[in-house]
């Protein structure tokens, strides 16, 4: 099973890029995983108009049959327990390929909330579209250590 995670643009604080590597080098004790940097789009003024040519650069990525999860702070929530019962039931429906998508400064478009298996909330607060990549990689490999029962998880 693979995950990755959707992102438009790169990050520029070189803390979360710090704290994403650690997260991503843990996570290959477990799973595949990548975050796919999505190139900014400039250019648009109207915010309609770049979250549709944001959605058309993130469907290029996607699959007819991966499962998709858009994280946005309108969406269901989970505990970090629950999130890795998720994880856990993709694996027994042997899921290939979840995509994890993060929008951009403004959002996502429609199109991808409609092709999204999932919208899934971190928090009712807004977080940065760079910050919330760091709590992602950290809580995806949070759930692997409660599946697998490892010490880092403290209930």
């Amino acid at each position: 099973m693979k995950f990755s995670l959707l992102v438009i643009g790169k990050t520029n604080e070189k803390y979360l890029e710090e704290g994403i590597k650690i997260y991503d080098n843990r996570l290959k004790n477990y799973t595949k995983f990548d975050m796919i940097e999505v190139r900014d789009i400039k250019g648009f003024q109207n915010p309609e108009d770049l979250k549709k040519k944001e959605a058309d650069a993130f469907l290029e990525k996607i699959k007819d049959d991966d499962v998709l999860v858009l994280l946005d702070e309108n969406g269901k929530s989970f505990s970090s327990v629950e999130f890795s019962l998720w994880i856990e039931n993709q694996q027994i429906r042997s899921v290939k390929h979840v995509v994890f998508i993060i929008g951009g400064a403004f959002g996502v478009h429609q199109v991808i909330r409609q092709r999204s298996n999932l919208v899934l909330s971190f928090s009712k607060m807004t977080f940065s579209h760079q910050m919330i990549r760091l709590f992602f990689v950290e809580q995806l490999y949070r759930a692997f250590t409660i599946i697998k029962n490892e010490k880092y998880h403290n209930p």
